[in-house]
Formats: C-alpha cells, sequence, structure tokens
C-alpha cells in the first residue's frame, strides 16, 4: 500500500470544532436525537480487487457497477468510488467495517452523486462543473468560516465552502485528501479521491462503524445535525435493499 493513499489513516487526532464538520449547504439541524438501533445494511458485497492496481483502480469494479447502478439509481461512476474505497477501508482498518452503502448516503445528500445542478462524471472521476457549496458565513444555520486557503481550493477567498461530490471544507480536505485514481493529483472534484478521503474521514472519527454509536459518531463529525444522519441511513438502506432484477 503506497503512503500516498493511506497517510489518512494515520492523521493526528486533533481537530478543532471547525474542522469536525464537513459543512454542506445543508443546514445544521438538532431535533430529537436518533434512536439507538444497527447502522445501514451493507449492500451488495463488493469483489476483491487490487486496491494497489496501476492507473484507475476503482475501474476493476466496473462490470459489479455497471449491473447495480441502474437498479439502485446511482451513478456508475460513483458507485465505483464508493466501493472502491470501502475495499480499501477494509483492506488497510478492517476494524473500522465502513461499508459503500455509507458513503453512497453521503455522496446522495450532499450532491446528489456529483449530479447537483447538472454536473457530470468523466470516465477517471473528475466532476464537472466543480460542485460549491454556500459560502459559510455562519446564515441559514451553517457555521461561519473564515477563508482558510485563500480562495485556491474552494475559489472563495473571502469564505470557506464545502467543495466536491463529497462536500470537504479545504482545510479538512489538506488533512484527509489522498489521490486515489492515480492521476498524481489530490482533487475534492474527483469522486475518487473524494469518496476514498471520506472514508478516511469517517474511520479515523468512529472507529469501527458497524456498531450504532461508531456509525453515529462519523456521521455526526461529518455533519453535526441528526436530520443528516438520518437522511443519510436512509439512502444507505434504501440502496442495500435494491437489487438488480
Amino acid at each position: 500500500m503506497q503512503t500516498r493513499r493511506v497517510r489518512w489513516w494515520r492523521v493526528a487526532a486533533v481537530l478543532t470544532a471547525t474542522l469536525l464538520l464537513l459543512a454542506s449547504s445543508c443546514s445544521f439541524q438538532t431535533g430529537s436525537p436518533i434512536p439507538d438501533g444497527v447502522p445501514p445494511p451493507r449492500g451488495a458485497p463488493v469483489p476483491e480487487i487490487d486496491t494497489n492496481a496501476p492507473g484507475r483502480p476503482a475501474d476493476q469494479l466496473s462490470d459489479w457497477a455497471a449491473e447495480l447502478a441502474p437498479a439502485i439509481g446511482i451513478p456508475a461512476k460513483a458507485l465505483e468510488a464508493y466501493a472502491y474505497a470501502a475495499r480499501v477501508a477494509q483492506v488497510v482498518n478492517p476494524k473500522c467495517n465502513l461499508a459503500w452503502t455509507t458513503l453512497a448516503g453521503i455522496g446522495m445528500v450532499e450532491s446528489h452523486h456529483g449530479t447537483y445542478q447538472g454536473a457530470a462524471i468523466a470516465p477517471k472521476g473528475d466532476v464537472r462543473p466543480p460542485i460549491r457549496g454556500v459560502q459559510l458565513d455562519g446564515t441559514l444555520g451553517n457555521m461561519q468560516i473564515l477563508d482558510t486557503d485563500n480562495g485556491v481550493l474552494d475559489g472563495d477567498p473571502n469564505l470557506d465552502r464545502a467543495m466536491g461530490p463529497m462536500q470537504f471544507i479545504p482545510e479538512t480536505w489538506r488533512l484527509y485528501g489522498v489521490d486515489a485514481n492515480n492521476d498524481g493529483v489530490i482533487s475534492p472534484d474527483n469522486f475518487d479521491d473524494a469518496a476514498l478521503s471520506a472514508a478516511g474521514y469517517l474511520c479515523w472519527r468512529g472507529k469501527d462503524l458497524s456498531t450504532p454509536r461508531g456509525w453515529m459518531e462519523a456521521l455526526r463529525a461529518y455533519n453535526l445535525s441528526n436530520q443528516y444522519a438520518r437522511s443519510v441511513r436512509d439512502w444507505a438502506t434504501a440502496y442495500a435493499e435494491r437489487h438488480p432484477r
């Protein structure tokens, strides 16, 4: 396993409250606590692959994704990215127990699997045009996050914006962003990079996502909202329960 791919498993633990939130255009709402219960089902098993394959490793999952994607309503390239990230997590950190369905639930809530406002996913996973969230200015229930990247990543020199199909904020991307498609670029606007980076973040925050506590801690670190966690769980469960005819 190449160091650049797995460095997010070894990132230092301390993040500020700001960095714990991968802020999105969703409002941060509280509501009643999520009832105790099992995390979403794992869904269709992901085939074993060579996670260090040259080129775009997620291409190994193209046949699997092509069969499943139409039945569950996820673009094939997005599904490949989710499944590859989950497979890498299983290899690198098997105690995490991250399922591709959780990543798919997040991807749906955050960006409609990279298709928000007409965006599309290229063969190598790049999402164009880039997806950017609202300015994180403290209104509409969002946190205020002053600019941390001089606008280099999110295009906003005044305030931070969430970026890409998995909606990372710039500072968190700098900590967890990885190159998952072997193109030499670590981009929040590449689905492979974003999904694998999200996997690293979730596993770091939740430790064991097969437990109710671990799964909720991971999701609440991603977005501090019980409503958000419910939405992710509902979508993840729906994807797990649909099957090709």
